[in-house]
């Protein structure tokens, strides 16, 4: 093998070593988007949490 074309595998071996670290970093930061979006949905569900007073409570409709 001459020297370019051992200087275009070398080079060739950075580029697919960055795009498997650029590619392992990314499904990181999907994993833990989905962890996020799991614990939301896992939260206590309270329906009046985020309502003012008096909303929401019990209406007499009696007449």
């Amino acid at each position: 093998m001459d020297v370019a074309a051992l200087a275009a595998s070398f080079l060739t071996m950075q580029a697919a070593a960055t795009q498997q670290a650029v590619a392992t970093r990314v499904m990181k930061m999907n994993l833990d988007a989905e962890a996020a979006v799991v614990q939301t949905l896992l939260q206590p569900q309270s329906s009046s949490a985020n309502l003012a007073a008096g909303v929401g409570g019990n209406l007499d409709i009696a007449v």
